[in-house]
């Protein structure tokens, strides 16, 4: 019987292993997912989403059906309909942490030219809502990647800057070659000329970590805030018959939506409670956790 010391051999491609847990967001053709998931060998490991519905993605980019179709054969888990400004509150990732967050060039959208104030403000709140929902989505030694262009006007997002209040810590940035990853197609995303490419020109990876202890002071900052606060008058609202589901934007990569089960009639009728119960339970256990160590 043959003995082997790992499983498989890790296999890197930049910043990124097949050991890691990673989360894509805005994908356009999911090229960049599928040019991840070949350097691996396996998928297994990525969760790759779009804002887009699967329909609206077939339609715009013509590799993304079979960009999609060879991601699900290497066992990735694909999400459309996912915005990365409020991803957090997604039960799908309620309990998931990653090693490696990934936007590749955020863009609000084409309402004028590039070094309009406005748009550029526009931008700016794009990548602060990303860099806020996907810092309580980081694990302890993870990292969030933003890859941006650093030309004129592009510069002006002062992508660094945008961290603050968040728990992340701006670490750097590394050049970004579209070379470095084989299969890599960039995509204008909206309009005629949907599945055309930008150009690129001179490009960073933007990195962000976690400070040390930023999870745990989260805990006990959010445990304060109103989503760990039951509302004075919650029994004067009428009780639903169906507890409004979370998953209502988010299909699957076939275009179905995720069968969810109604047929818990406590937990349709007492579901948000129980969900608030349960999350100040664990702020407090985390709270003593660190009073406790520093006894």
């Amino acid at each position: 019987m043959e003995v082997r010391g790992r499983e498989e051999r890790e296999r890197w491609i930049k910043h990124y292993s097949s050991a890691h847990s990673i989360l894509l967001v805005g994908e356009g053709d999911f090229s960049f997912s599928l040019c991840l998931a070949m350097a691996f060998a396996s998928a297994t490991n990525i969760v790759a989403t779009s804002l887009d519905s699967y329909d609206d993605l077939i339609k715009k980019y013509k590799n993304a059906k079979a960009n999609l179709e060879y991601l699900e054969l290497l066992g990735a888990s694909l999400l459309h309909g996912v915005d990365a400004t409020k991803m957090r509150i997604l039960p799908v990732f309620k309990w998931k942490k990653f090693h490696r967050i990934i936007f590749n060039f955020p863009h609000a959208g084409f309402y004028g030219k590039e070094d309009n104030p406005d748009l550029i403000m526009m931008h700016r709140d794009l990548v602060r809502g990303f860099l806020m929902n996907a810092s309580s989505m980081l694990l302890p030694d993870g990292e969030i990647h933003v890859n941006h262009k650093i030309t004129a006007p592009f510069d002006s997002w002062k992508i660094e800057d945008l961290a603050s209040g968040y728990y992340l810590l701006y670490v750097g940035q590394d050049d970004f070659r579209i070379e470095d990853y084989p299969g890599y197609n960039n995509k204008r995303g909206s309009g005629s000329r949907s599945d055309e490419p930008f150009p690129l020109g001179e490009c960073r990876t933007f990195k962000f970590k976690l400070w040390p202890g930023a999870q745990e002071l989260d805990l006990i900052q959010r445990m304060s805030g109103p989503e760990f606060q039951v509302p004075v008058n919650m029994q004067r609202q009428p009780v639903p018959l169906v507890r409004p589901s979370m998953y209502n934007d988010v299909h699957l990569s076939n275009g179905l939506r995720p069968n969810i089960d109604h047929k818990n009639e406590c937990h349709r009728i007492f579901g948000a409670y129980l969900d608030h119960v349960e999350q100040t339970l664990e702020a407090l256990v985390m709270m003593c956790v660190i009073l406790l160590g520093k006894l």
